[in-house]
């Protein structure tokens, strides 16, 4: 399926930090694993963009997943027009960038995971723990794994965790599971709640601080004034504005600011 969107990069998407699941192919095309589905994405040019999935699955999960509702490019527009020269470059470098709307359950242990670990390692342990614990897809004579369900994941084992490379973690991820699984949270129910609510929430779970908690509430709750702050943007905020960043100032958008940052520091040569 053919889609016309514009400021949608699925390079820059894919090495953001935000999804965990999303590996390159070959120059233009990735795929994906997410919502129990494999679909690949290909650029075919700055505002096209193929993507293998029924037009059913584009309009139940693939539009809403990429948010494709959302003007990104009047806010990159005006963050490259602004007079702030660090989000101008920003804006300018990573321009494609979506914010995407990911599992709730996968979000969360992904970024438990993600803990003390660079992105080559988070990735590893997360098709591990899929190949383990997730279901089978398979696609031209290859073999997918899905992320685990809560349920599947509350019945693991802590050896069986630690074998995988998590090591400190794998309680939490332990813990988490059951949490969910048992009904001790309902992370569907987080999608009305306010930010300070559903952070409160989730900052009770076994192995979420504040940083992991504002991930999920930007990743998967799609609250995007949710502001996580890593070693990155930690930098970025000391180094760039000497810790006086005005963050108010982009109220209702700061989530995606934030991600033109990462990206930008991270990434440029």
């Amino acid at each position: 399926m053919i889609i016309q969107s514009k400021n949608f990069n699925i390079k820059h998407i894919a090495d953001s930090g935000q999804c965990f699941r999303m590996n390159q192919m070959n120059q233009d095309t990735y795929n994906l694993v997410a919502f129990g589905k494999y679909i690949e994405l290909t650029q075919q040019g700055p505002d096209t963009i193929e993507i293998t999935c029924s037009e059913e699955d584009y309009e139940t999960i693939w539009k809403e997943y990429f948010d494709l509702s959302y003007q990104y490019d009047t806010i990159v527009t005006s963050l490259i027009n602004g007079e702030d020269i660090f989000l101008r470059e920003a804006a300018a470098y990573g321009s494609g960038l979506r914010i995407l709307k990911q599992d709730l359950f996968e979000i969360l242990i992904s970024f438990i995971i993600s803990q003390r670990k660079n992105i080559p390692a988070i990735k590893s342990c997360i098709e591990q723990l899929s190949k383990k614990y997730g279901d089978k897809i398979n696609h031209n004579n290859q073999t997918f794994y899905t992320f685990p369900t809560p349920e599947r994941l509350s019945n693991a084992k802590q050896s069986e965790l630690r074998e995988i490379g998590l090591g400190y973690r794998d309680v939490y991820i332990l813990k988490t599971s059951q949490a969910v699984a048992n009904g001790d949270i309902d992370l569907l129910k987080l999608k009305s709640c306010s930010n300070e609510e559903a952070m409160n929430q989730l900052k009770n779970l076994p192995g979420v601080g504040i940083k992991v908690a504002n991930c999920v509430a930007l990743y998967g709750l799609h609250q995007i004034d949710a502001f996580p702050i890593d070693v990155w943007i930690a930098r970025i905020l000391n180094d760039i504005y000497n810790n006086q960043f005005e963050l108010e100032q982009y109220n209702g958008y700061a989530g995606i600011v934030q991600q033109y940052m990462f990206y930008y520091i991270r990434n440029k040569k």
